[in-house]
């Protein structure tokens, strides 16, 4: 059964790869899909990006076996700040400027709106080296959970999720993404609810109430509002993972490439439904941790008491065998998606933003053939460092998204709402984020429990060190910002290309 589903999966997402070969002409086309996803598309390519196998696998174990039901409160930030607000606030201004600018990604928005080169380039590089290990991530969550389900071994499922990776998405691009990602959000959704029906009727858990008044008999600390003292990380948590998704390239990708502003509003609506019933039932699992296991599984790997095993141990062991095929292919929907997302992306990086600088002709002409190549190229580096195993998958989840969100929320956020924001307030910003997150990280010597805080903290500085030096340095021509802020529309390509002099003082 669990093997047939698999199997029926794989052969959907290949031929969705398949079918949307044809469209894939252009850079545009690969991309953003031409700029025509619907509002469901969206929507489900939005929520399946956000969710991948860290948070079934990862967090919900984690955040459940530290927390207890405290951990609750990243729904709600998930659901109205990552999900609501976002698409409220972002998404019709970011696909209106974006297509003023004439860009289709992060570094080229960045580029153009602060008429830098060298923002556009360091912001390349940031998306390419940051997101490997966040791609690695999901390859050891999805590894994890084949490991204990099947019994294959670790790196025989990592080269797995590769090559199916690289066949579906090298083909198809954007488009094949998204029409996956509907099909993968409907099985995600359909996983969830079965998850929950199997784990309320659990001896141990008994019902709802029952389950939580038996999680306080252990500790009383699992059933408080803020899970005890210790509220501090899981605040830390809250903010990356909710205020995060708004300067993450492959969240914000989904704003681009929706088809009209109307499609926005149903977009936004089913995205917040989907992460309010997505997060709850990873999360909620993972309070109830507590009630299975008197103490972490040990990883034969590794020799070490794990969080991550706490999850497949405890699905492999209460779910029926055709209850478990489907929660299967719900991490297995959740992470190829996010996984495809982020390939997509870093490839851009690199065959749209960098290539375009150093090589404009060969980006014109070899372009979607760079993209693809590029997609191999930063798979091939995710599978190797998932292979090392460097870290729990908590601690990369949690460094890749802080870095990135970080260098990007603020000068993203102010360069879309704030005309006065200047190229070295977006500089001072981008750097201040990279910085927090990096000394931070180090400083705490990687732990886990204290990495969300810092990547929390390399957003937030940044919101108050981008306005505080845009406000005493030079803003950029009039011109320019009237063509980005007001009626103004460019006549062509040459309004939102680099100005030599602007360009050699920064």
């Amino acid at each position: 059964m669990k093997i047939a589903l698999v199997l029926l999966f794989v052969s959907v997402m290949l031929y969705s790869g398949y079918t949307s070969m044809r469209s894939a002409r252009t850079v545009n086309d690969f991309f953003l899909g031409g700029r025509g996803i619907g509002p469901w598309l969206s929507a489900f390519a939005y929520g399946t990006t956000y969710f991948s196998a860290v948070i079934f696998i990862g967090y919900a174990g984690s955040v459940g076996w530290g927390f207890g039901l405290s951990g609750l409160w990243i729904v709600v930030g998930n659901a109205l700040v990552g999900s609501f607000l976002a698409w409220y606030v972002l998404g019709r201004r970011t696909r209106e400027i974006t297509t003023r600018l004439n860009a289709i990604t992060m570094p080229e928005f960045l580029g153009a709106r602060y008429q830098s080169r060298g923002m556009k380039n360091f912001a390349a590089l940031v998306i390419f080296v940051f997101l490997v290990p966040y791609s690695a991530s999901v390859f050891m969550g999805l590894s994890y959970l084949f490991n204990q389900t099947f019994g294959i071994p670790y790196i025989y499922v990592c080269v797995g999720m590769t090559l199916l990776t690289a066949l579906y998405l090298v083909m198809g691009g954007y488009r094949a993404l998204a029409m996956t990602d509907f099909i993968q959000g409907i099985v995600m959704l359909f996983g969830v609810g079965l998850l929950l029906f199997y784990l309320f009727s659990a001896p141990e858990v008994n019902g709802l109430f029952n389950g939580i008044n038996r999680l306080a008999s252990i500790d009383p600390k699992l059933v408080s509002p803020l899970g005890g003292s210790n509220w501090l990380p899981l605040a830390g948590i809250v903010v990356l993972t909710s205020l995060g998704s708004w300067g993450l390239p492959q969240m914000v990708q989904k704003f681009y490439a929706i088809k009209s502003e109307s499609a926005i509003k149903p977009a936004m609506i089913v995205a917040t439904m989907f992460a309010v019933i997505i997060t709850f039932g990873a999360y909620f699992t993972g309070s109830m941790t507590h009630l299975f296991f008197e103490k972490l599984p040990v990883d034969p790997g590794t020799g070490k008491a794990t969080t991550d095993l706490l999850m497949p141990q405890l699905l492999d062991g209460l779910l029926p065998e055709f209850a478990m095929a489907i929660i299967l292919l719900l991490v297995l929907s959740a992470s190829m998606s996010t996984l495809a997302s982020l390939v997509l992306v870093s490839s851009s990086a690199i065959s749209v933003d960098l290539m375009r600088s150093i090589w404009p002709r060969g980006a014109e002409k070899y372009g979607v053939f760079a993209m693809r190549l590029c997609c191999l190229i930063f798979l091939a580096l995710s599978l190797m460092l998932a292979l090392a195993k460097p870290a729990i998958i908590l601690s990369l989840m949690a460094m890749s998204w802080g870095t990135v969100a970080g260098v990007f929320l603020a000068p993203y956020l102010y360069g879309l709402f704030w005309r006065k924001t200047t190229p070295a307030g977006a500089w001072a910003g981008a750097l201040t984020g990279l910085t927090v997150s990096a000394g931070l990280t180090i400083y705490f010597e990687f732990q886990s429990a204290m990495i969300p805080l810092a990547g929390a903290l390399a957003m937030l500085v940044p919101l108050v060190v981008v306005p505080l030096v845009s406000l005493v340095t030079r803003s950029l021509p009039a011109e320019h910002l009237d063509m980005i802020f007001g009626n103004k529309l460019p006549d062509d390509n040459k309004q939102v290309l680099l100005k030599g002099k602007e360009a050699e003082s920064l």
